[in-house]
């Protein structure tokens, strides 16, 4: 066991540590939890191909269906990041868990149409309280020299859990006319995991020391010294500090780098969503038939893993920023070329190539939010930048079927490139923390 007698604060003894299994099995946890609110997310997009054709619902009702649930995401989004800079990262990061999950399985029995919609705001709140807590909680224990590598590596199983949600939909959705129901039942499973992570995973030290905890701060340090072989050293009495408001986003200081960080979400969850969770019906709308469709939108989900893998080495080779506005770049123009490809080839490698730089992006995305703001409103300013780009998770899925009717695929998949083109623009605006130590 190494030795050093230099003063450090226990933010500055997490930052030297190597990444251990403490650090693997904080990743892995939170991860899961990822991956199942991506799972249900993802779901959406298939359950609507099948209530179209079950329920008789027209493109507007349809819209509906995904737009609902991104209208509690909003809310969700906005409340969890203040609960958690208030009560704790892992607790409200447990809570969601459980709301989501309970919520999704009861949607398994929607009567109708109305059912359904109550429902899915209700499990949109869960899950959009979810991605800024979780991703908060693992920025604060991760080493500063790979923080983002580790931030990216858990938007990673937002991919695992957009694959698993293809693979449900390809096998499941299509085989009764219950199977959308069966689908929903699945996402059961959140509502369990919560146990997992409330008794399982550590709560931030960060948090902690603000809310003079020291005693647990501290021992939470030494457990993840213990795993490093690193002997412990003293620490200098942490100040107790005061949580954030809203309002504090937008000082003279924090109001460009906020003002960027909103724009980014904005245009990324518009494009985003604007063409993940209309994909399926679009092909359907083509001619496709539903198994085809959702088979294609398979191979396409496949190619996210990549996106993140190479954006994971390049967040700590050539930045945050850079990284993140050369995948938006890529994005727009991968979205034009989706919008014009006609063939089932062009169709199969255009789509990848956007799913590729979008989840690149995306992984860039949640590596830097967290970054953004110091320790007493890094959850409430995650929280307000997710809540604001679900307005346009909001729209997107309502403003397709209009676009889709003035100018085809094309006219909607050139919007999309336009949202991504802002977006990539507006990254520069933002901060660049790598390798730095989280303030």
């Amino acid at each position: 066991m190494t030795t050093t007698s230099e003063p450090l604060t226990r933010p500055e003894r997490l930052d030297r540590l190597p990444f251990t299994r403490r650090h693997r099995r904080l990743l892995v946890g939170s991860g899961i939890g990822w991956a199942l609110d991506a799972m249900d997310v993802g779901l959406v997009s298939f359950v609507m191909v099948a209530l179209a054709q079950q329920w008789g619902l027209t493109s507007t009702e349809v819209s509906w269906v995904a737009s609902i649930g991104f209208i509690g995401m909003a809310v969700g989004a906005s409340a969890g990041g203040l609960l958690a800079d208030r009560i704790g990262r892992r607790s409200v990061f447990a809570l969601t868990l459980l709301v989501y999950g309970l919520a999704t399985g009861a949607a398994a029995l929607s009567t109708g149409l109305a059912m359904l919609l109550v429902l899915r705001f209700v499990i949109g709140i869960g899950l959009g309280a979810e991605l800024p807590v979780a991703s908060t909680l693992v920025s604060e224990y991760a080493p500063a020299k790979i923080r983002g590598r580790v931030v990216v590596a858990l938007e990673s199983f937002w991919a695992l859990g957009w694959v698993l949600a293809a693979i449900i939909g390809y096998q499941v959705v299509p085989a009764s006319d219950n199977g959308w129901r069966w689908a929903f039942a699945i996402g059961l499973v959140p509502a369990a995991y919560a146990l997992v992570v409330r008794f399982s995973l550590p709560e931030s030290v960060r948090f902690l020391e603000s809310q003079g905890r020291t005693d647990e701060a501290e021992s939470a340090v030494r457990d993840f010294e213990k795993a490093a072989g690193v002997a412990p050293v003293e620490s200098p009495p942490a100040a107790k500090a005061v949580a954030a408001v809203p309002g504090q986003l937008w000082t003279p200081e924090l109001r460009v780098r906020t003002g960027s960080l909103w724009a980014v979400w904005f245009g990324v969850n518009f494009a985003y969503y604007g063409a993940f969770i209309w994909i399926p019906t679009l092909l359907v709308a083509q001619g496709f038939p539903m198994a085809k469709s959702f088979g294609f939108t398979l191979i396409i989900t496949l190619a996210q893993i990549p996106g993140y893998a190479v954006a994971a080495v390049l967040v700590e080779v050539w930045g945050r920023r850079a990284t993140l506005a050369s995948f938006l770049a890529g994005s727009a123009i991968s979205a034009l070329a989706f919008g014009q490809a006609g063939s089932e080839t062009t169709i199969l490698i255009t789509g990848c190539a956007l799913s590729f730089f979008n989840l690149g992006a995306w992984g860039a995305l949640y590596a830097i939010t967290p970054e953004t703001y110091p320790t007493s409103m890094r959850a409430t300013g995650a929280g307000a930048a997710t809540a604001f780009g679900r307005i346009a998770a909001i729209a997107a899925p309502l403003l397709v079927p209009v676009l889709t009717d003035a100018g085809g695929t094309g006219l909607v998949f050139s919007v999309l490139a336009a949202a991504f083109a802002i977006a990539a623009l507006a990254a520069f605006g933002l901060p660049e923390q790598r390798g730095k130590a989280l303030e």
